[in-house]
């Protein structure tokens, strides 16, 4: 059986799927062909049911649960790895009520983040996430929202943090932050569902007993080559939680949800969320 796989070319993404590209692990007779896209491509793409099996925003898996299902392995979730909000040092006192604002997406959970803590930012524009600090530094924008490797690199290139909103969430909810899924098709039968998120577990396994492995594929798609950046990107966003949500990853998903509908800035959920 033949299944579309998409997920983005960070490292954290590249280290988890590397077994599975690259045929390291039993792949219990599936084939996989893989598509690698921005994070908002992927979120859209979602939106249109184009993928069998996916990585996407939390926040986006919010408006698709009538389509897709969160599967136990291979999500983002942690602690002190939520997207920041950067400016350059001169624009610090500026009201958050006139900034200009670049996005990495509408349906990223750092998007909801920033509509949960800072309702007053309005001008905001989407753009490809690694594109946000250059944009900011050209002036182009007057702040941005930040997530992945460039949390490891604006301070290096002058820019001042505003706000870390991760931190602020875990203060807010006492719970770890969701910020990428992998959904499969809800109308695959639950043979499918079971094996896929087998598959996803086994290659996450083999990437920690194996860590030198995934190096190559991760270097041939990473925006920021340097392997020291890649290693602390992998070790913020790759951890317990991409092995097995378990009941404390549900839960804070849930939580994250709640309050997202509280805002009314997703709809209800009728489906059960997780498989």
């Amino acid at each position: 059986m033949k299944l579309t796989l998409a997920f983005s070319p960070c490292p954290n993404d590249t280290f988890i799927f590397d077994a599975i590209v690259n045929k390291r692990i039993d792949l219990m007779g599936y084939e996989f062909e893989v598509i690698l896209a921005d994070v908002e491509q992927l979120n859209n793409s979602a939106l249109n049911c184009e993928i069998d099996i996916t990585k996407l925003s939390f926040h986006a898996l919010a408006h698709i649960t009538d389509n897709y299902q969160l599967l136990n392995a291979g999500s983002a979730l942690g602690n002190g790895c939520g997207p920041l909000l950067v400016t350059r040092a001169e624009n610090l006192k500026m009201p958050a009520t006139k900034m200009k604002t670049a996005i990495p997406g509408k349906y990223t959970t750092a998007n909801f983040l920033l509509s949960l803590f800072y309702p007053e930012i309005t001008q905001k524009e989407c753009i490809v996430f690694s594109e946000i600090e250059d944009a900011v530094l050209s002036g182009e924008f007057d702040a941005g929202l930040i997530i992945h490797e460039n949390r490891f690199t604006y301070e290096a290139k002058g820019l001042s943090l505003i706000a870390d909103l991760g931190a602020i969430w875990e203060r807010y909810s006492g719970a770890a932050i969701p910020l990428g899924a992998i959904a499969i098709r809800r109308g695959f039968n639950e043979k499918i569902k079971e094996d896929i998120d087998t598959i996803i577990k086994n290659s996450v396994q083999y990437a920690f007993r194996n860590p030198e492995k995934s190096i190559p594929y991760s270097k041939q798609h990473a925006q920021n080559m340097d392997e020291q950046v890649m290693k602390q990107h992998i070790d913020l966003y790759v951890n317990r939680f991409t092995v097995d949500l378990g009941r404390e990853g549900e839960q804070a998903v849930r939580l994250l949800f709640e309050k997202a509908q509280e805002l009314k800035l997703i709809p209800s959920i009728m489906e059960p969320l997780m498989r």
